[in-house]
């Protein structure tokens, strides 16, 4: 019977570690003056610790957010560089900022055909936890900010700790996460981790869709009044696109494509797509080429450095932050451009243009027909043999140089008054940053089917001789789209907050945050071309550089600010209400563009929260409305005719975004926790106005674009003592409502639901974790095609065409801790 109490040990000291990882994951460092109870804050904000994530086990970083209430995710990209959007607010990102220990890795939200968000964040062992501000003081904390995902990273201290974790998933997943950290000498700390990672794909594209991995170290010394941090960290990773698939025949929509194009595993990716020529013309009039290979995909590459130091004189705490990056990114994907067509329709659609090009009067093109792309008309394909459906795609081919070094200086000081007591902070940041760029689209023909082959349309005579080719080796149209420029950027930012504890229970704060920038760039003119090549009609009508070019210079400025007042009826009952102002200036890439939309930004942001937080029990209800007045919504559109994919069709007026978020943990025994986040929205367009034709008045009202209005989850875990560890059981319940692909609301992306499971055991410091998603195959599309039907919808009620989630997969974590 002794012995009973030393049996039980292991899991009393888990249970004490999650007691503890509980009590951490509760203190708040963004957002505000210093760090606070996630309780005592007057804004929306969580808080994932390393442990929560593990249990959570996300495939891509936007899965993690979709756990947080007011966050609706598109996660169905690949494993970077997803769709977040923040209350309604109708973007790809949401303003959502992306921070690393409170500095960005690019100041801007978007690059050249990257985001400075999960494009450049992965988590890993060296992930502390993931704090995420929605609304609130975001706009004073960080440029551009409707709210703030904080990665706060490992570092170092006395007890030395470590940890390695290896991922197989029957996806062909393989990947190994490693940590360790500790003192090196007297109160100086290390911590050094990252991931190495080879995986096929949730699709089968027939090549692996990421490889690479990255690496984070850093070193820390306390001083006697404070500390200093130097970090660094190199990222190289490869992470395919996957974009959406035609999913329903557009003759009749009732008719699946599944048994040519698998819906949870299919892609238009494809081995055929790796020797991709791009031709164009430069500025000089010689003819230029590039071999691209879509393997390649989202190729980031970048390193950062950074230094952090802060210090307490007196009460005066002075903290700096100075981060420093340069990068490089490639990207190569197949973007879905129109719908598929019957294949004698669109073959039909050259007809005239063929017998002109190849055709004479003694030997006239008798038949258009098809055939493996490169064969030279030799080996005929037959659609009608398949789906009787033809399809073409756009591939993108884009470099980028980046840099970026920013900077932060903040003092805070606490005043005691004879009237409550003021936290002030004051603060400037200021960053450079830019870019050059060089983007290339071209169109393809393929058949529709996975791993689709590219096909030539081939004009034949009577006696079946070749007499030329619509396309060349399997291109449509060389060089639809050429852009290339450059752009430099600096801002300065001057912020203040004040927050004012006026008596016991009551606060009050309020903060400005005033922001100045200076674009400067250039972006070399493009013209139509003929490359002149008599064989094929693929050349007739590409785009090429003159040699002539535009400069630009821009100086925008922003002015944000917020005011917050809050009460806590007790140490468990609260309520709060905030007002907030966010500008969001034009972006650098206007100056390295040709007659961009340069329009600022304004969104004014209200919220009340009611919060309560009890030892078995919290729960977070925060109503919000936004309203964004001026609104672009404008959008570049893809041009069937021309295969032109750089044209932008205005709209601008007004977005309202109001909604309920609800944030509830209850646990009310050891062996049994319940987590969820609803949010309940209505995002509608107003007073739009176009100047291209279309019926702005027809879009007022409406339901903005893939936003739903209702999405959660829930997340129930029940824990059971197994000998001397503990086993997890953890279910995942999530949903999204009706969206719709168009301003118009013509065609709906439905409703859908999935369920996800996971188990995992801890012994000792070994931790044996299964995990498995979309467990019933559940259907569902995301994004539409917004290529082309943004206006005018898919020609059908509910969407054909679209980026459906990924099937039924499985993953193994094996890891231990020392």
């Amino acid at each position: 019977m002794e012995a009973q109490p030393v049996a039980n040990a292991p899991v009393e000291a888990a249970q004490t570690a999650e007691e503890e990882d509980a009590v951490e994951s509760d203190i708040i460092v963004t957002g505000a003056a210093r760090a606070q109870r996630r309780f005592d804050v007057s804004y929306a904000v969580n808080s994932l610790s390393q442990d929560e994530i593990q249990r959570i086990a996300p495939k891509n970083f936007a899965e993690l957010l979709g756990t947080v209430p007011g966050i609706q995710v598109e996660a169905t990209g690949g494993e970077v560089q997803n769709i977040t959007r923040v209350r309604g607010i109708p973007t790809d990102r949401g303003y959502l900022i992306f921070q690393q220990d409170g500095l960005p890795l690019y100041h801007e939200i978007d690059g050249v055909f990257f985001n400075s968000g999960e494009g450049m964040h992965r988590f890993d062992l060296m992930t502390e936890r993931v704090e995420v501000v929605r609304g609130g003081p975001a706009p004073i904390y960080a440029s551009s900010a409707a709210a703030i995902a904080n990665n706060i990273t490992v570092t170092g201290s006395d007890v030395p700790r470590g940890k390695a974790q290896v991922t197989l998933g029957d996806t062909g997943l393989y990947r190994l996460d490693l940590m360790q950290s500790g003192p090196i000498g007297e109160n100086t700390y290390f911590a050094i981790g990252g991931f190495l990672r080879q995986h096929d794909g949730y699709r089968d594209s027939g090549f692996p869709s990421d490889k690479g991995g990255q690496i984070r170290a850093n070193l820390k010394h306390d001083l006697a009044n404070g500390s200093i941090k130097v970090s660094a960290m190199y990222v190289n990773d490869h992470n395919i696109f996957y974009l959406p698939i035609p999913v329903a025949d557009p003759r009749d929509p009732s008719a699946s494509l599944d048994s040519f194009l698998d819906y949870h595993r299919g892609t238009l990716n494809s081995p055929a797509l790796r020797d991709v020529n791009i031709k164009y013309r430069d500025g000089a009039g010689v003819l230029q080429s590039q071999s691209r290979d879509l393997a390649d995909g989202r190729h980031m590459r970048f390193f950062n450095a950074g230094l952090d130091w802060d210090g307490d004189f007196g009460g005066w705490l002075v903290a700096a932050k100075l981060g420093v990056t340069k990068g490089k990114s490639s990207f190569d994907a197949f973007y879905s451009t129109t719908n598929p067509v019957d294949a004698n329709t669109f073959a039909a659609r050259y007809t005239s243009a063929a017998g002109t090009a190849f055709g004479t009067a003694a030997n006239p093109v008798a038949r258009l027909g098809y055939a493996i792309a490169g064969t030279n008309g030799a080996t005929a394909y037959d659609p009608y043999a398949d789906s009787g459906l033809i399809l073409s795609g756009q591939y993108r081919a884009v470099e980028a140089d980046f840099y970026s070094s920013q900077a932060d200086l903040s003092v805070t000081r606490k005043f005691e008054t004879g009237f409550g007591t003021h936290d002030v902070r004051v603060g400037a940041y200021g960053s450079a940053y830019g870019n050059t760029s060089f983007i290339a689209y071209q169109d393809m023909l393929i058949e529709l089917r996975g791993q689709p082959r590219t096909i030539d349309l081939v004009a034949y005579s009577a006696t079946g001789t070749v007499l030329g080719s619509v396309t060349q080796n399997g291109v449509l149209r060389y060089t639809t789209t050429l852009n290339q420029g450059e752009a430099d950027g600096k801002v300065l930012a001057l912020y203040a907050n004040d927050t004012w504890d006026v008596f016991d229970g009551l606060r009050l704060d309020a903060g400005i945050r005033q922001e100045w920038y200076d674009y400067q760039g250039f972006a070399l003119l493009s013209g139509n071309a003929n490359l002149a090549d008599p064989t094929t009609l693929a050349d007739d009508a590409t785009r090429a550089f003159t040699g002539a070019s535009v400069a630009s210079e821009l100086k925008p400025s922003a002015t944000n600010w917020t005011v917050g007042i809050n009460y806590d009826f007790g140490a468990n009952f609260g309520t709060y209400g905030r007002i907030s102002n966010l500008e969001v200036p034009p972006q650098l890439g206007v100056v390295s563009s040709i007659n961009p939309a340069i329009l600022k930004t304004r969104a004014r942001q209200y919220e009340v929260g009611l919060k309560a937080s009890f030892d078995m029990a919290s729960l977070y209800v925060t109503g919000f409305y936004t309203k964004f007045d001026p609104f672009n919504a404008s959008f570049v559109a893809f041009n069937p005719e021309t295969g032109r994919n750089d044209q932008v069709v205005p709209f601008i007026g007004e977005a309202v975004a109001k909604g309920i978020e609800i944030d509830g943990r209850l646990k009310p025994a050891r062996w049994f926790e319940l987590a969820g986040a609803v949010t309940v929205a209505d995002p509608q367009y107003r007073n739009l106005a176009n100047n291209s034709g279309a019926d702005p008045s027809a879009v007022n009202g409406n339901q903005i674009i893939r936003e739903p209005k209702f999405f959660g989850n829930i997340r129930p875990t029940f824990r059971v003592p197994v000998g001397t560890g503990t086993l997890d059981i953890a279910g995942r319940f999530d949903w999204q409502g009706r969206r719709y692909v168009d301003l118009f609301n013509l065609t709906a992306l439905p409703a859908f639901q999935t369920l996800g499971a996971s188990a995992s055991l801890t012994l000792d410091q070994w931790r044996f974790q299964v995990v498995g998603d979309n467990l019933t195959n559940a259907r569902g599309l995301t994004e539409g095609n917004p290529r082309t039907d943004q206006l005018g919808g898919q020609g059908a009620s509910d969407a054909i065409y679209g980026r459906p989630l990924f099937g039924r997969n499985f993953r193994l974590v094996v890891s231990r801790e020392w």
